[in-house]
């Protein structure tokens, strides 16, 4: 009878028992390349557009050129993924309309975040021969604490509620400002939100108060409580995440960061779903043999 050889090669644990162990820097790795890679190739993919997203395309589409928009930017750079890509494609089309643009913001890093929506549109080659000058065709005037109370403020007088603009200019001496006392004066409102103070405030304290239309974007995470507002008519159009910007930006005709991190998030979840599929089957396989 032969006796087995110690120095033989031993079977270790099986594909599926290695995959049981496999350390999450691994997954992670995964994850991180399926976020990144797609931001440098095109990725098609259908993007089905909402009837809240539609809408807010349709407000403004609707705007008789030169009407006067007051915009309100309440977040800061960590929502900056989801609202940043929708602030800035609603610049572009109210810039292709001819508005006239007055920018506030109610949180501190709020004006911060629309200087660099403005800028990002301003370099689109369609407004080069426009000219547009600040003071005359857009404005921004910085931040203001106060939360609701600045939108109470506001509806009474905008100059005094924001004497100053965010350059340091005083706000009665922008040709854009004569003649604006309070929300009567704006042919419409956008609020871009990502918490408090934010889309809920504006319609309460705006909205019902001096029958402005409006149209919001907001985070994924905010949007639903604001719904039940786009189906009472209180608001006119409605964004929400990063999905909500690829739709804006699906039915303006003008892909930007919205559809380009769709396609990342996309991969990545695809990534994810794959990980947990396997992970399950490794787990089943495992157990079996035990």
């Amino acid at each position: 009878m032969s006796q087995p050889n110690p120095s033989a090669p031993t079977l270790g644990p099986g594909f599926w028992e290695k995959f049981a162990l496999l350390d999450r820097r691994i997954i992670f790795a995964f994850i991180f390349l399926g976020l990144a890679l797609p931001l440098f190739y095109t990725i098609r993919q259908p993007i089905p557009v909402s009837p809240e997203g539609r809408a807010y395309y349709q407000s403004i589409e609707n705007l008789p050129a030169g009407s006067k928009v007051l915009l309100s930017f309440d977040y800061d750079p960590p929502s900056s993924p989801e609202l940043q890509p929708m602030a800035e494609a609603t610049f572009k089309q109210l810039f292709t309309k001819n508005c006239k643009l007055v920018v506030i913001g109610l949180w501190p890093q709020g004006p911060q975040q629309a200087e660099q929506a403005l800028a990002t549109a301003l370099r689109d080659p369609r407004f080069k021969d426009k000219k547009l000058e600040y003071g005359v065709n857009y404005a921004n005037l910085g931040y203001m604490a106060g939360n609701e109370i600045v939108i109470q403020k506001m509806n009474a007088d905008i100059i005094s509620t924001f004497p100053s603009d965010y350059k340091g200019n005083a706000t009665a001496s922008l040709p854009i400002m004569r003649g604006v006392r309070n929300y009567k004066n704006f042919d419409f409102i956008i609020n871009f939100s990502s918490g408090f103070v934010g889309t809920r405030e504006w319609v309460q304290f705006c909205v019902d108060r001096s029958g402005a239309k409006m149209i919001a974007g907001n985070t994924a995470v905010q949007a639903p409580e604001n719904y039940p507002y786009f189906r009472s008519g209180q608001l006119k159009g409605l964004l929400a995440g990063m999905k909500g910007a690829a739709e804006y930006e699906t039915v303006a005709g003008q892909p930007g960061k919205g559809i380009s991190f769709m396609g990342s998030q996309s991969v990545a979840h695809l990534v994810v779903i794959l990980f947990v599929i396997l992970g399950n089957i490794a787990y089943f396989v495992s157990r079996r043999k035990w």
